[in-house]
């Protein structure tokens, strides 16, 4: 990161406390030479600069596109002040190296989905999609009003990386199928694409879940090296071209009901920013949640018509004992993350009160609403 002045000042104090050279290294000052101080009305005159490397190819739709308008947002907010170089999935660190490398500081921001890194941190799945669990706005209300975000912050915070909720591209399909799912039989060897912890509940019940790339996925349906394969929504499934190889797709989408993506940032660098700039960038992430979850809702519904009505597609919903079973195996598979350490458990019974306490309400507000709403 570089740090540049635009006006000179020669008011330099002679030292620097630790906790002040990490401050200003955080603000890339001390790769210029000046962490051994800067007088304050130099450093008001300076742009921050930043870089945000992420998991997502350059503009992928959904929260490849998420990333962009954080940047631009912050920058706009800032009046100019601080500006963050985009970097994505390649361009300075692989899509798999982002949560390592804001953790070191190689670059200051990063943008992802918490789901990444399940390996190294089974519960943070939790702050991007359980299944049969939060819907978007019932998730961001256990961030903000259910304990959630702290609890984010505990979990990665000996990484020294402080997250935010960056994107939202809402809840997703069931999954593409080239034969009919009739009943749990025919889970059974079905080789089927689909990652995070759905994939472990289909292989509970006898398919064999397979983690494909995107680009990869219809080339395997077409082939016949899957039979059946999820990605993400309308919008997305279509441009992927999943219509022109099968016409049966089920809903709902009871592996990812919703779909966080995170902001991840080096806390060192964060907390060497003054209050004002530390409070553009959680407004920018605010606003790009609110921005793409409108913004999903009103592509998807398009792209669900023409899907249906122009490509020929069949939406149907998985068979009632298929579905028991679905949701039967999914707390088996979500209860068994309270036991992967004690701030899993700790972020498993705040995110299982949440669910019990907003599903009552959303049953009464939503489904109640919607049912008497249907032509």
């Amino acid at each position: 990161m570089k740090h540049r002045k635009t006006s000179s000042s020669s008011s330099r104090p002679s030292g620097v406390t630790r906790r002040g050279a990490l401050g200003l290294a955080g603000l890339g000052l001390s790769s210029l030479g000046l962490a051994g101080g800067l007088a304050t009305p130099a450093l008001a005159q300076t742009t921050i600069e930043w870089k945000m490397v992420t998991t997502w190819p350059a503009d992928q739709p959904g929260p490849g596109v998420s990333a962009s308008r954080i940047c631009d947002t912050i920058a706009r907010l800032s009046g100019g002040r601080m500006r963050v170089r985009l970097f994505p999935a390649g361009g300075l660190v692989a899509g798999g190296e982002v949560f390592d490398a804001v953790s070191a500081g190689t670059a200051q921001m990063g943008h992802a989905s918490p789901a990444f890194w399940q390996d190294r941190l089974p519960a943070a799945v939790f702050f991007s999609a359980v299944p049969f669990g939060l819907l978007p706005y019932e998730h961001v209300t256990w961030l903000e009003q259910g304990g959630g975000m702290g609890l984010w912050e505990r979990l990665y915070a000996p990484f020294g990386i402080k997250p935010l909720m960056g994107g939202n591209s809402g809840p997703q399909l069931g999954g593409w199928f080239m034969r009919p799912v009739m009943s749990l039989e025919d889970l059974r060897g079905l080789r089927i694409r689909m990652t995070g912890l759905g994939g472990e509940v289909m292989r509970r019940l006898g398919a064999t879940p397979v983690s494909l790339p995107p680009a990869e996925i219809v080339p395997a349906l077409q082939s016949g090296l899957l039979d059946a394969a999820e990605f993400l929504g309308p919008e997305a499934d279509r441009a992927m071209g999943f219509q022109n190889v099968s016409k049966l797709c089920y809903t709902p989408g009871f592996h990812e009901p919703n779909g966080a993506s995170e902001t991840l940032i080096n806390q060192v660098a964060y907390d060497g920013l003054p209050d004002d700039l530390k409070g553009v960038i959680v407004a920018a992430c605010r606003m790009e949640t609110l921005h793409s979850i409108a913004e999903s809702a009103w592509r998807n519904s398009e792209a669900l018509r023409q899907l249906v009505g122009e490509d020929g597609v069949e939406l149907r919903r998985f068979p009632q004992p298929v579905m028991q079973a679905l949701q039967t195996t999914s707390k088996d598979v979500v209860g068994a993350l309270a036991n992967t350490g004690d701030v899993a458990r700790d972020i498993h019974a705040s995110y299982i009160r949440a669910l019990e306490r907003l599903t009552p309400w959303s049953e009464v507000s939503d489904r109640q609403m919607l049912d008497g709403r249907t032509p």
